[in-house]
């Protein structure tokens, strides 16, 4: 591509003729104008990243493993300088939250297990083959690749986190298929399409202040009949229940509010949804959430109270988080 350009305007131009003639057409009338006022106001080491991501080797992986677990190449394929280097340089994208990745035999050992969560959640999704899949909310766009393993036409992430960005362009590196894309956006930022066959959105819903209109939103990306897989933080009680904590939750700011199951339903439905269905419930554990050499900070074992772990550190139930499918 035209070098006289960033590395991030040819990731998102690969995009734009990616779309061009699909029924996803419609985005271009605003996602250039949102993509460069992402830009004018990027991180501030967001120049320096790029300039990271230019130093990569190129390799040619012998493995490619999506379906069990996202593994590019292995130690053989490379020198043992090469493997030194890609080390180095994944790390200076630390901290990283969601994976774990394999590249050439390097571990990035990620603070969630996001596999857990992904092994958890697949078995209840309709087949992804063929399909135009969004994940909003997407991270480092860990679960984008393992959805790539069964076949879909194209998997759009969309994050405007800049380190997440970096981090999904480092591992594409290794594997630079052109069915997946990752965008700096939030998912308010996409126009109504009715385009995708399946989104996914986990770990977001808490964390809007409107959540409602946050369910309006995800249905309006969705083809009629479309299925959204929704992964949110839930507590106990029944249709009444929603939990609104105070300044932190499980040390978190902006957690608004956590809604029993049976809340979580009545709004889908009342957002249009249908054949809504709880499809896991599952306590968060200090196994599945940790701190790791890839991410030194502070994790769940910290904002658990010591001597209780089914109580957060403010006195709130513990991380509990539930998977729910449902229809547009």
């Amino acid at each position: 591509m035209n070098s006289n350009i960033s590395l991030a305007e040819q990731w998102f131009r690969s995009f734009y003729q990616t779309i061009a003639n699909t029924d996803l057409s419609p985005w271009l009338q605003v996602l250039p104008a949102q993509l460069a006022d992402w830009q004018k106001n990027q991180h501030g080491d967001f120049a320096k990243w790029q300039r990271l991501l230019a130093k990569f080797p190129s390799t040619e992986p012998s493995v490619v493993e999506l379906a069990e677990a996202v593994r590019f190449g292995n130690a053989t394929d490379i020198s043992d300088y090469q493997q030194k280097q890609i080390e180095g340089l994944l790390r200076q994208f630390m901290p990283w939250r969601k994976g774990p990745f394999f590249v050439h035999d390097i571990h990035v050992d990620t603070e969630w297990r996001s596999d857990w969560k992904w092994d958890r959640v697949s078995p209840h999704i309709d087949s992804l083959a063929g399909k135009k899949v969004l994940d909003v909310g997407c991270g480092s766009g860990y679960h984008m690749w393992r959805m790539l393993a069964q076949q879909p036409e194209l998997v759009v992430g969309v994050d405007p986190t800049a380190l997440f960005l970096i981090q999904f362009q480092a591992i594409k590196k290794f594997n630079p298929d052109p069915r997946i894309h990752f965008l700096p956006v939030g998912g308010e930022d996409i126009p109504t399409l009715k385009a995708f066959d399946t989104t996914f959105c986990m770990g977001v819903l808490y964390h809007r202040r409107s959540p409602v209109d946050f369910l309006h939103q995800l249905r309006s990306h969705l083809k009629p009949g479309g299925q959204l897989v929704l992964e949110t933080l839930v507590v106990e009680g029944d249709a009444t229940t929603v939990l609104m904590p105070g300044e932190r939750y499980a040390q978190m700011r902006n957690v608004w509010f956590i809604p029993s199951t049976a809340a979580l339903t009545v709004w889908l439905e009342r957002c249009g949804f249908k054949n809504i269905r709880v499809a896991d419930i599952d306590q968060t554990s200090t196994d599945e959430q940790r701190s790791t050499d890839w991410m030194t900070g502070q994790s769940l074992a910290d904002f658990l109270d010591p001597t209780n772990p089914n109580l957060t550190v403010e006195g709130y139930p513990a991380p509990l988080r539930a998977t729910l499918i449902a229809e547009a």
